[in-house]
């Protein structure tokens, strides 16, 4: 883990990002547009705080994980919460503390935010990623729905 470096994403990150990214949606068995990774990338790339963040992890220079999380509005606290949209491991990352490192990132940059709550969802077959999240947060008894 020595070498493990996690950074905000920069222009020049943009190849391994869609590379990491794709495989991302590849997992959840999804695709989008290049005009959606044109946009995604570049509102993660904007200094905005109402806007999306990413983070990339790299070991001896590769990247081999991302994050992407937001900060926004509640109506039950006053502060921004943050919500953490996507977390990938590539493959042969997983297992070495890749994940733990990127979200506690996601967590650090929360705290600097002023933010009190950090969430995310994972589908409920997700195991690998399920044992991490047991161990960094605490599951709730939330059901997610979505427009038909």
């Amino acid at each position: 883990m020595n070498d493990l470096t996690i950074h905000p994403l920069t222009p020049d990150d943009r190849q391994d990002w869609a590379r990491l990214w794709a495989a991302y949606l590849d997992y959840y068995e999804t695709a989008v547009s290049p005009e959606v990774y044109d946009t995604t990338f570049a509102r993660l790339l904007r200094a905005d705080a109402q806007e999306f963040n990413g983070l990339i992890a790299r070991r001896g220079g590769r990247a081999i994980g991302l994050t992407h999380y937001l900060f926004h509005r509640h109506a039950w606290k006053i502060e921004n919460v943050c919500y953490l949209q996507d977390l990938y491991c590539a493959p042969e990352a997983r297992g070495t503390g890749v994940g733990r490192a990127l979200i506690e990132a996601v967590y650090s940059e929360a705290d600097k935010a002023g933010a009190p709550a950090v969430y995310w969802l994972t589908q409920s077959f997700n195991d690998t990623a399920r044992r991490l999240y047991d161990r960094v947060g605490t599951l709730t008894p939330f059901i997610k729905y979505a427009r038909r």
